[in-house]
């Protein structure tokens, strides 16, 4: 069991961060800023982040997924609604280097925190703005979830080109990859402003983000004008490489390269399938690249896991047994390099966490701060922006206290 330090040590040590956001892509962004350094100031309404809900949980408010992207931050909780709500946030903007929130930006005007008023108090202030569209565009307005946006982006679409039913994926992609993106945005204004001295509007869309994404590898003929070919990657929307069973279970194995392929199957005493297979025409082999995983795949029900990966690493051909969520604990790369850390939480007691997984040599990175609690920090922050303690305690309702 690990305690949990109460400083951090990354790079981000110094800055400051207004997190004005929730559910998962801001809170998953403003993390990792947190995680490389940063302190980063939550602001929540009384009722809390409505993530908080979600998952599973021991006790109401803190579920498995706040806990899981809002570690390393100190809790305020404000009603924005109400005049002292917002009077206290704004005490707040001039203490800070960086505000983030992923509302739609007509509603945070609407409370009198859009980039204008927020820059005309702190000029210097690197905002950057979560949002759904691009705000050129003509949905700027609409709103954005994680499935709309697989939907519009095309990601929905790709089981589809086979002849399949579009399909989500099992996972918040677009919140996830569009929150990376957001802590990216934010560090390169950070770059600038030390360089240049000066602040900026950043803006950060999910759909546009997501459409660029996906399209990295499947623009195929749309990159050329007047070409006829369809937009994709066949390789990939023609199926050919799937997880294969084995005797006992299941395994991902990658023969890739000329010599993979020709040691593959002179270990398995199939030396013919090198030469139907035009193993050493590269050209020839990607052209039947379908057929040819799906007799690897013929082959592997014929030894168990254990001896197709001790084959693999015997000829150097990447390969993994598949693995539950539930297993993910026991696999032996997470567990030697201490992906997963018991610890305990002020309310939660003994809790499972993940470190942060970027290494930086000079400024390590770890867990300092466990999730909050809803409020938890708010006397203490309010009083470092410089509120008296009877403004603090006027505020409604009155935020929670350190547990």
């Amino acid at each position: 069991m690990t305690t949990t330090p109460t400083s951090p040590t990354g790079p981000l040590q110094g800055i400051r961060v207004l997190d004005l956001t929730a559910v998962v892509l801001g809170p998953l962004a403003t993390q990792t800023l947190a995680d490389y350094g940063a302190d980063v100031i939550k602001i929540e309404p009384p009722e809390g982040d409505m993530m908080r809900a979600n998952g599973i949980s021991q006790r109401p408010g803190m579920s498995s997924i706040f806990l899981a992207v809002n570690r390393n931050k100190r809790s305020v909780a404000l009603d924005l609604k109400t005049p002292e709500g917002r009077a206290a946030l704004l005490a707040l903007v001039p203490t800070v280097d960086v505000l983030v929130h992923n509302m739609r930006v007509a509603a945070i005007e609407r409370l009198g925190l859009g980039y204008a008023a927020v820059a005309a108090l702190n000029p210097g202030i690197v905002y950057c703005a979560a949002v759904g569209f691009d705000q050129a565009g003509p949905h700027r307005d609409k709103p954005a979830f994680d499935d709309i946006v697989q939907a519009g982006c095309g990601l929905a679409s790709l089981g589809a080109e086979g002849g399949e039913t579009p399909a989500y994926t099992a996972s918040l992609i677009a919140d996830k990859t569009c929150g990376l993106v957001v802590a990216n945005a934010v560090m390169a204004a950070l770059l600038h402003k030390s360089r240049r001295g000066a602040g900026q509007y950043v803006e950060v869309p999910m759909l546009e983000t997501m459409a660029a994404f996906v399209l990295a590898e499947h623009m195929g003929g749309l990159t050329f004008r007047g070409s006829a070919v369809p937009a994709g990657y066949p390789r990939l929307l023609q199926g050919g490489r799937q997880p294969a069973r084995t005797r006992d279970g299941w395994i991902s194995m990658l023969p890739y390269t000329e010599r993979h392929w020709i040691a593959f199957f002179a270990d398995v005493d199939r030396p013919d399938l090198a030469e139907k297979f035009s193993i050493r025409d590269r050209h020839a082999r990607n052209a039947q690249v379908r057929a040819l995983y799906a007799q690897l795949r013929e082959l592997t029900p014929q030894r168990t896991t254990a001896q197709w990966m001790a084959l693999c690493e015997r000829l150097d051909i990447p390969a993994t047994p598949i693995y539950t969520l539930d297993e993910l604990p026991n696999h032996p790369q997470l567990q030697a390099v201490g992906l997963f850390e018991d610890a305990e939480h002020p309310t939660e007691g003994p809790v499972r966490q993940l470190r942060p997984t970027t290494r930086f040599s000079a400024t390590p990175t770890r867990v300092y701060r466990p999730a909050p609690t809803i409020g938890q920090h708010t006397r203490e922050v309010l009083q470092e922006a410089g509120l008296a303690p009877t403004a603090i305690d006027a505020l409604t309702p009155a935020p929670q206290e350190a547990a």
